[in-house]
């Protein structure tokens, strides 16, 4: 690298460590473990951890077999180094989130240079990785992995060098130990579709690469074998009902219609939403009027495969009969990407192939954003702004007052987002509109991202989190007394269990303790659960009325 790029290299590190560290790391604990998935992951790490078993993840020491093991070892070891606690529950989300834009960032820099630091941005702002960056659950593991896999398969297919296919093969290992067979299987359908429409047929044989298939193997037999061993149900839980039932029935009531993922998509690019429509726009426009042509040529290669790898999760999950947000989390990069190529062609970037020669310049375009583009864009922006404006005015709202009332403050807010707006707007409409559309972005994303946390997360902690739950039985009692609950719902069931580390028995199931105990009941159900206890004590402790509990010792 020459004595030019390198103080550009190193204010891209740091300039990237402070924004995926602000975006990933900050505010992983601002609030609890939240619906279902968060708690119960959490909890089998910590039990495999207890345990120091590597192998069988286990829930309330039961088999539980629903997942593979990739996050569960990430939680381990983060607990190991970190201590039991909420946030490092989620730190390995973060984690992979920073390594997947780290992986863009040097695919980029050695493929498309010039282009590396506004697609590793673009991709760490998008709303569906930072929301998911901040989850304890096995989605952000995936599409790294996934994304891994995928660019690695890319640079050996420009470059020819065998390096990347391990790269490949390593990463869409890891992607199978995170969630199971779908990595494989979608990288399978991307690679094919690509080589079809390219008609490079000679890519596929030489894509079985052997010492790859090896390394593969080598990475995920171990743990298969030995779960499969150890839980002979292994294969009829995880594979059969787990993977195939659960896409071709709608098993665990997550139907949803066939339309589902395309708002839910535009939602996790935001805020480049905006910038993707006219990307995807701009893409077919091409390949309508160059017609096979439009594929022939080298320099559209790359659009032509993220094109590609952005729609095939998202219709093979809209064929799916369960659906839930999640499931097209590895989609996201290559739409982010995607956004990062259309910028560049407005900039007239160069392109370079593999062995760094020039292969074409792209049409200019003025160097301006189209108007429209830079109006819905900075709307977009002061939207961002707005529901941020609303999140704090929500917080303090419900703080105050106990609920939500609207007055002046959100005619303040409403005023503050539109008029960010609109300057945003003006901004890009402007000449300089272009270079400043990242910055002005980044403002509002982390403006967004600081305000919410900030103001919205203690009331997404008082309404949906189980540790407030957990914090008032152990403001009673500093001992591990049992816990029983009457018409509480899963998220806070699981999350009772993470924060008390026990067992919870559900009294509607016949499971009421023959010790004094703790009860946690919906809001107004004490006349009910009296009849399933008669002659025992019962005393009334307290309530939480943001989610409509209340608790009650049960004495003998």
């Amino acid at each position: 690298m020459n004595r030019e790029t390198n103080p550009r290299f190193r204010t891209d590190l740091l300039l990237l460590a402070a924004f995926c560290g602000f975006l990933f790391f900050y505010g992983l604990g601002a609030f609890g473990l939240v619906g279902a998935d968060e708690p119960r992951y959490a909890q089998v790490a910590r039990e495999m951890l207890g345990r120091s078993d590597w192998i069988t993840p286990t829930l309330q020491a039961k088999a539980w077999l629903e997942k593979p093991v990739l996050y569960y070892w990430q939680a381990m070891l983060s607990f190991r180094a970190f201590g039991i606690v909420d946030r490092v529950a989620r730190l390995p989300a973060a984690f992979d989130a920073a390594m997947l834009i780290a992986a863009i960032y040097f695919f980029l820099r050695r493929f498309r240079p010039g282009s590396e630091l506004d697609g590793a941005i673009i991709t760490a702002s998008c709303a569906g990785v930072v929301i998911f960056a901040h989850a304890a659950s096995t989605d952000m593991p995936l599409a790294a992995a996934f994304a891994v896999a995928l660019l690695g398969w890319y640079a050996w297919y420009e470059s020819r060098r065998k390096i990347y296919f391990a790269v490949f093969y390593i990463a869409l290992a890891l992607g199978t130990l995170a969630k199971g067979p779908m990595a494989p299987a979608l990288a399978v359908v991307i690679v094919f579709l690509f080589v079809a429409v390219k008609r490079e047929w000679s890519a596929i044989p030489r894509t079985l690469w052997i010492p790859g298939i090896v390394l593969y193997f080598a990475v995920t037999l171990p743990w298969y074998i030995a779960v499969q061993l150890r839980n002979p149900e292994f294969f009829r839980v995880f594979i059969l009902e787990h993977n195939l039932a659960r896409f071709s029935r709608d098993v665990y009531h997550h139907h949803q219609p066939f339309w589902f993922y395309l708002p839910v998509f535009l939602v996790a690019m935001m805020p480049w939403t905006v910038a993707l429509i006219f990307a995807v726009a701009k893409r077919v426009r091409l390949i309508w009027a160059g017609g096979k042509e439009a594929f022939s040529s080298s320099e559209d290669s790359w659009p032509l495969f993220l094109f590609i790898w952005m729609l095939a999760p998202i219709l093979f999950f809209s064929v799916s009969q369960s659906k839930l947000p999640g499931y097209i989390l590895p989609a996201v990069p290559a739409a982010a990407l995607l956004v990062g190529e259309y910028l560049a062609a407005r900039r007239g970037d160069k392109i370079f192939n593999a062995e760094g020669a020039e292969v074409t310049r792209r049409s200019r375009d003025e160097g301006k954003l189209p108007p429209l583009f830079a109006v819905a864009h900075g709307i977009l922006c002061g939207l961002l702004i707005l529901v941020a404006g609303s999140a704090a005015l929500s917080a303090a709202s419900i703080a105050i007052n106990h609920k939500l009332q609207w007055g002046s403050g959100a005619y303040a807010a409403a005023a503050i987002g539109a008029g960010c707006g609109l300057g945003i707007s003006a901004l890009l409409l402007s000449r300089a509109g272009l270079a400043l559309l990242s910055r002005v972005t980044l403002f509002a994303v982390v403006i967004s991202v600081a305000a919410i946390l900030r103001f919205a997360a203690p009331v997404v902690d008082a309404t949906q989190s189980a540790r407030p739950v957990a914090e008032s039985i152990q403001a009673f009692s500093s001992e591990p007394v049992p816990i029983a609950l009457y018409h509480v719902n899963r998220a806070q069931e699981y999350g009772l269990e993470f924060y008390l580390n026990r067992p919870a028995q559900k009294y509607e199931d016949g499971n009421v303790p023959a010790a004094e105990h703790v009860l946690v009941a919906a809001e107004g159900s004490e006349s009910q659960f009296a009849l399933l206890i008669p002659g025992r004590r019962v005393s009334y402790l307290t309530s939480i009325p943001q989610q409509k509990l209340e608790l009650y010792w049960v004495g003998k």
